[in-house]
């Protein structure tokens, strides 16, 4: 089942206080007077394809407005893996799309409930969505477009990603061989630097985990005087200055013993000073050792300042810390090696590049022989599409040229030439003035893709401006045919177009209570015939007959 369009929901857009559109498969005619508000749809369908959002577009006094639309078919299926790496959740034969706008100018948007952002959005949007309005017809100037509507006709996909892939190798190689090919003196220079930075780093014989063992064995050494000073001090006190703690404790102690022969109850008294005699005695000695150990060094101490200064040096020119000093070593001596070898490196890269040209240009041969084949293809194609939509006697050609240097897009371009009148040349679409004649243009080309199109819902923005009469029927037809294999939604001001359409709706404007609302309703019999009576000027018994008659004509 294709997939097409079953719902859209607009909430507080613009006139359009809220609106639920269910919307069938086929060719949807959108009509209503001027101003009505039939832009909108157009609006909403666009906020849902990922376009940029103005706060502006919120109904005056709501604080947000909202779209949603919901798109049913066995086709969706096809977009699971895309949804999936974006971490949205692939519904059955289902996408739901809904976007926000407030007043903040807070934007969200949703893909099967899944927050998710406006370029993946667009990305999904793009896969079953193609909205052409008056602005579109200008696209068919630029010879980028062109060719991609040639490459669609000659489904080019899969060999034009092969030739891409081919293609950014190339340049990667060119650009890392034109990097590599400076000027002498610069490389010199540059070789110069190198050599001076390997050296500094080399001759310094760092280790990684020395940084750490090294400055806290300065950080004692450079304090060690004071060191020694503090631990002497503290064990002169307690064991070797007249009058120290334990001489003292001595007397202290032999008074204890004297008292204890008298009453015996106080022996733990003298356990506890024994004990406290021992410990301090252990702490003088431990002290004394200490110093001892800390014995300054001043040829050690000027090593270890010359160490970490060092240290210093090299971390301020080349990074945070010891270990990213050295890797900036490794990779200076990596480029020095790739510099001092350039000769033989320049010879490997203008090898690969050999290569990779050479798989470009088999790639590239490819994809020409795709667009050689189907241009003409395609040029017959539009010549009998245009010949419905009234040029009897027009002349249309996709012209292909080589490149001088390959492009990403291939080794040619394209040129699309037409002429609308007989006995003139085929110019580029560049050189025709009207814009009429490039809307037919326009359909003629859709109409020649619809079998190579694989986006199953297509919108027409009165892509049928500046036509009329018999062409008019024409340019109806042709939607009706391409609706056999897209749905197609068109908003026109054509009642020859409104009348071939499977279903129609109106888009009317009301006054409520001082405000103006926008509201979408489909038309049947009687009311479809007055909306064309409408369009071809107004409801009177001439103009309700023809419209019958146009209904009539599409109905058989």
């Amino acid at each position: 089942m294709a997939a097409v369009l079953t719902l859209l929901r607009i909430k507080n857009l613009a006139l359009v206080e809220e609106l639920e559109w269910e919307v069938a498969p086929g060719f949807i005619a959108v009509t209503g007077e001027t101003g009505a508000g039939k832009s909108i749809i157009i609006g909403a369908l666009q906020l849902l394809l990922g376009e940029r959002a103005d706060k502006s577009l919120i109904r005056t006094g709501a604080e947000a407005c909202t779209v949603e639309a919901v798109f049913v078919g066995q086709e969706l299926q096809k977009l699971n893996a895309q949804l999936a790496e974006a971490g949205i959740d692939p519904g059955d034969d289902e996408i739901i799309i809904k976007r926000g706008l407030s007043v903040t100018g807070t934007n969200r948007q949703f893909i099967n409930g899944s927050p998710t952002t406006l370029a993946v959005l667009k990305q999904v949007g793009d896969e079953f969505v193609d909205l052409h309005g008056p602005h579109d017809h200008q696209s068919l100037l630029f010879p980028e477009r062109q060719l991609g509507l040639l490459d669609s006709f000659a489904c080019t996909e899969d060999v034009l990603v092969e030739y891409r892939k081919h293609f950014q190798q190339l340049q990667s190689l060119m650009a890392e061989h034109a990097a590599l090919n400076t000027a002498e003196t610069a490389r010199e220079q540059e070789l110069d630097l190198l050599r001076h930075q390997v050296n500094e780093i080399t001759s310094a014989n760092l280790k990684a985990e020395e940084e750490g063992e090294i400055e806290g064995r300065y950080k004692l050494a450079s304090n060690s005087r004071r060191l020694i000073e503090l631990s002497s001090a503290v064990a002169q006190r307690l064991s070797e200055a007249d009058g120290s703690v334990l001489s003292q404790l001595a007397e202290t102690q032999r008074l204890l013993r004297e008292l204890e022969k008298i009453d015996g109850s106080i022996s733990q008294f003298v356990s506890g000073h024994e004990t406290a005699v021992l410990e301090l005695s252990e702490i003088a000695r431990s002290l004394a050792d200490y110093a001892e150990k800390l014995d300054l060094d001043p040829a050690q101490l000027a090593a270890l300042e010359q160490r970490v200064s060092l240290f210093e040096t090299l971390k301020r020119k080349y990074g945070k810390s010891i270990a990213e000093v050295i890797d900036f070593g490794n990779n200076a001596a990596e480029r020095m090696r790739k510099i001092e070898g350039r000769d033989a490196e320049l010879e490997r890269l203008a090898s690969e590049m050999e290569k990779a040209r050479a798989s470009l240009n088999r790639s590239g041969d490819a994809l020409r022989k795709l667009r050689v084949k189907a241009a003409p293809r395609l040029s017959e194609h539009v010549r009998r599409n245009l010949r419905d939509l009234g040029f009897r006697q027009s002349e249309f050609e996709a012209k292909l040229a080589p490149l001088s240097e390959p492009r990403v897009t291939g080794l040619d371009t394209v040129e699309l030439l037409f002429s609308p009148n007989p006995g003139e040349p085929l110019k580029p679409l560049r050189a025709i003035a009207s814009s009429g004649e490039i809307s037919r243009l326009m359909l003629a080309i859709k109409s020649a893709l619809a079998a190579h199109d694989a986006i199953p819902l297509l919108i027409f923005d009165e892509i049928d401006a500046n036509v009329g009469g018999e062409i008019a029927h024409a340019v109806g037809a042709k939607m009706r045919t391409l609706a056999a294999e897209h749905q197609v939604i068109c908003i026109t001001h054509l009642p020859q177009v409104a009348a071939a359409a499977s279903s129609h709706f109106v888009v009317t404007k009301e006054v409520i209570g001082g405000r103006t609302h926008s509201q979408l309703h489909e038309v049947k019999g009687k009311a479809r015939r007055e909306e064309i009576a409408r369009m071809l000027g107004g409801k009177s018994d001439s103009a309700l007959k023809l419209a019958a008659t146009l209904l009539e004509g599409n109905d058989s």
